[in-house]
């Protein structure tokens, strides 16, 4: 079954998914709106870091499996895979998976199939089918429309996306089917079939699960500060249990997927309100390590440096990342001058790329704290003797349980750490 197949849109999912639909012999093109994404592209060449990914599409370009294109082209199968983001309301803008739905009204033609990838509220993929309408074609009956959320880890993407199970949720079963059996090329993992809102609201609550374990253990880790005890040996103990699993805590929780879907569950909805105070409280942690930074940094035109961008550990991706609104609480209410380090974030991508410094010696010169705000495998190892002799105050702030506390007193340094008074 070879098929011509179109991503719409080629970011952290959909890039991938054309690589992966390349290599199990589908014809695959890639279109997004981004010119140097498509450049990029086509010399199979990427702007994004994810492990594997870029073997992989120089094999699927070269031999001409895979090509990005800036003009939508007739095609078998199309997969829209653009940002969801959320509005400041809370609610989710639609407004890329509408307009990548509309780009494609005038090329659909009989038996093709259209899939839903975004991540999106309960009704979206209806949504898409009532646009795809304006074709003058019989939708669920000439064209075919599911929605089959992507359940995978940055960082894992490429294997992930062949090995997980996977969900398929069709307008009519006749839909679910046919996705069931494109998907069916390369995923070794169980595809199950439902209806697209059942498969939208299960994407959803897989992570809002994660998102208020989350807020459990940030929630004990605020109690843990107040009564004086330390939140990570409780976790640690607690988990000792057979039936129990703590999350860690954190300065806050980021990324596309986790800080943001939650919201997508309870929208328009009055109830929800577990889902509801769960988001606040992981929203809050930012500001919860802006004032314990205020508590230890006295002086207020003092340097202040933060270890780390992302929204997670050896991941380019800035998305939600509680750190950036960290940094954004920083400089509305402090006067700190404010040094920037991380390895993986690309400082041309960067908005704040003037605070951004390459190397950290010089990131934490003069410092009187360093903050270890995202545990990437490149800090495990500091040479802290070093950064000691750097830094103006021997402080850190591990917000993650993630450095060596022996080795930083053996050094003369005072630790503070996130959950702990």
């Amino acid at each position: 079954m070879k098929k011509k197949v179109t991503i719409i849109g080629l970011g952290y999912i959909g890039l991938p998914t054309a690589a992966v639909f390349a290599k199990s012999g589908m014809e695959v093109v890639g279109y997004d709106i981004n010119k140097k994404v498509i450049e990029a592209l086509n010399k199979g060449e990427i702007l994004i870091e994810e492990p594997g990914l870029e073997d992989l599409i120089k094999e699927v370009v070269s031999n001409g499996s895979l090509r990005g294109i800036n003009v939508l082209e007739e095609s078998d199968v199309f997969i829209i895979s653009v940002p969801t983001p959320i509005n400041e309301d809370k609610t989710a803008d639609l407004s890329y998976v509408k307009s990548a739905t509309e780009s494609i009204i005038n090329i659909i033609k009989p038996g093709n199939i259209v899939v839903l990838e975004s991540t999106s509220p309960p009704g979206a993929t209806m949504e898409v089918a009532s646009i795809l309408e304006k074709s003058g074609l019989i939708i669920g009956e000439e064209v075919f429309v599911a929605h089959s959320p992507e359940r995978v880890l940055p960082g894992r993407i490429i294997k992930e996306l062949v090995e997980n199970d996977r969900i398929v949720g069709g307008i009519n079963e006749k839909s679910a089917e046919l996705v069931k059996e494109i998907y069916s090329v390369f995923v070794k993992g169980e595809i199950f079939t439902t209806d697209s809102k059942t498969a939208e609201m299960c994407k959803l609550m897989e992570n809002t699960f994660r998102d208020v374990n989350i807020a459990l253990a940030n929630e004990l880790a605020i109690l843990a500060e107040n009564i004086g005890i330390n939140a990570w040996d409780v976790i640690k103990f607690a988990n000792k249990h057979p039936r129990v699993n703590i999350h860690q805590p954190g300065p806050g929780v980021g990324g596309h997927c986790i800080a943001v879907d939650p919201w997508f569950v309870i929208e328009n909805q009055p109830e929800g309100h577990l889902i509801r105070q769960a988001r606040e409280i992981n929203d809050g942690m930012p500001e919860r390590v802006l004032n314990r930074i205020m508590s230890i940094v006295k002086n207020g035109n003092a340097k202040v440096t933060l270890m780390g961008l992302s929204y997670k550990p050896n991941v380019d991706d800035t998305r939600e990342s509680p750190i950036i609104k960290l940094v954004e609480l920083l400089k509305e209410r402090t006067n700190y001058q404010i040094s920037l380090h991380d390895p993986h974030v690309d400082k041309d991508r960067f908005k704040y790329k003037d605070l951004l410094i390459d190397s950290i010696d010089e990131a934490v010169e003069n410092s009187e704290l360093m903050v270890l705000a995202v545990n990437h495998n490149e800090y495990k190892n500091l040479d802290f003797e070093r950064i000691g002799e750097l830094m103006l105050k021997k402080q850190v702030f591990d917000t993650r349980n993630f450095l060596s506390e022996e080795e930083l007193i053996k050094l003369g340094f005072e630790l503070t750490l996130l959950g702990r008074n």
